[in-house]
């Protein structure tokens, strides 16, 4: 029978009586942090920090390697491996040991740093009305009926808002701190979003295939919802700016749908320490949801509305798994263009000459590739030779990303790192 949820508000919350660590469970994660604090310690930490900082600033270097197992990870951490008893010291753990296999296991170019990130406590509202979800499975496939049946309705919506709870950010802070102080820096550091690309916000209120007939029918009205929500997405970054709560992503933070953040471009040359602004940051739009929709029609209807956005930033990537090769003569105009993703379905001829040494090309293969019991392990070192050689003088990181599987084997991720790190070396 199919389970019919309606999407509840966007929340990063935590009951009062989970704040808390047992002393048994704060021995094994104290345990687990001096791995970690040992691990980043790593000269070899240094090393690919500055590769990073040098491909960013569009510095010729070997291809960068990254591999996130994403929903992987729970075929390589399985919950039987986890030893903390409690809700919230489960959830620590589980960020420990990713941090160690990526450190002595995966083989990528991600940096490991000693340092143990807390979000705050908050609800996200919705827009004045949110989509009913209908799946058969926690995980996998499903659909869902969208609220804004009628252009009439427009009226209806509103900006979301965010509502933090200080008191049990207060506190959940602290514990952290006296469960890693010594060992981890803590720092309050909240992802408010993954992107402000809109469309994925546009669909689940209006629906995927209404929006491309509105493309035809109702252009007036789309135009009028995409600047309805553009308003939002602004708005959302003036409170998150003007309240103090945004933080640098100029570290080892992953941004963007690929890569990590390091740069000595920003902040901004008169940037206050006590107070980080947009303009500090690296910023991200995409528009996966529109890869079937014309250029000439997604310049009409997403381009004018992200641009605003991305003027906020001081950085910006752009694109996830939609190909761009096809719309980059309108993607290129938006400001401060750094990292540009080419998924596995993009050409990759036309989109190295289109980015040359101007961008990061941020080339992302097919995760089908690990889904199988055990990797085809030429065809993938093939398919990663043609590509690097095809970039060839272009600023390439190698993403490997979007796993809903590993086969339940780790060793796939493993043996893939090894396999673009040689081809990476070779080029």
């Amino acid at each position: 029978m199919a389970d019919q949820t309606v999407a509840s508000l966007f929340t990063q919350s935590i009951a009062p009586e989970q704040i808390f660590v047992s002393d048994a469970d704060r021995e094994i994660l104290r345990r687990l942090a001096e791995s970690v604090a040992a691990l980043a310690a790593r000269p070899e930490e240094d090393e690919r920090r500055d590769l990073w900082f040098r491909h960013n600033a569009l510095e010729a270097t070997r291809p960068v390697v990254f591999c996130d197992p994403e929903n992987g990870w729970s075929e390589i951490i399985t919950d039987d491996q986890l030893q903390c008893e409690g809700e919230l010291a489960r959830g620590w753990e589980m960020t420990l040991r990713k941090e160690i296999f990526w450190a002595e296991s995966m083989g990528d170019d991600r940096v490991v740093e000693a340092v143990f990130n807390v979000s705050h406590v908050y609800q996200e509202s919705d827009w004045g009305m949110h989509e009913t979800v209908i799946k058969v499975a926690k995980h996998g496939s499903y659909r869902w009926d969208p609220p804004l049946s009628s252009f009439d309705d427009l009226d209806h919506l509103r900006f979301p808002t965010i509502t933090v709870d200080y008191d049990s950010t207060d506190r959940l802070l602290a514990l952290a701190e006296a469960t890693f102080g010594g060992l981890l820096d803590v720092r309050l550091k909240t992802m408010w979003w993954w992107t402000l690309g809109m469309t994925w916000t546009l669909i689940n209120l209006r629906g995927l295939n209404q929006i491309m007939l509105d493309m035809y029918d109702y252009a007036d009205e789309l135009n009028r919802l995409m600047e309805i929500l553009r308003d939002g997405h602004l708005a959302k970054l003036d409170f998150l700016q003007e309240n103090n709560l945004l933080s640098l992503n100029n570290d080892a933070t992953y941004v963007g749908s690929g890569g990590f953040g390091f740069t000595r471009e920003l902040p901004q040359p008169d940037f206050d320490p006590s107070h980080v602004r947009t303009m500090d940051m690296w910023g991200f739009c995409e528009s996966q949801e529109t890869v079937q929709v014309s250029p000439e029609m997604f310049e009409q209807f997403v381009a004018p509305y992200q641009e605003p956005v991305l003027e906020r930033f001081g950085l910006n990537c752009y694109g996830c798994c939609e190909p761009l090769h096809t719309r980059w003569h309108v993607v290129k105009r938006f400001p401060r263009l750094r990292r540009i993703s080419v998924s596995p379905w993009a050409d990759l001829e036309k989109m190295a000459e289109y980015l040359g040494t101007d961008y990061i090309f941020s080339w992302k293969p097919s995760p089908a590739e690990l889904a199988l019991p055990t990797i085809h392990e030429d065809r993938i070192r093939q398919g990663i030779r043609e590509a690097l050689q095809i970039t060839k003088g272009c600023r390439v990181e190698v993403i490997m990303k979007d796993n809903h599987t590993i086969g339940n084997n780790p060793q796939n991720v493993i043996r893939w790192c090894r396999i673009a790190q040689e081809e990476a070396a070779a080029i």
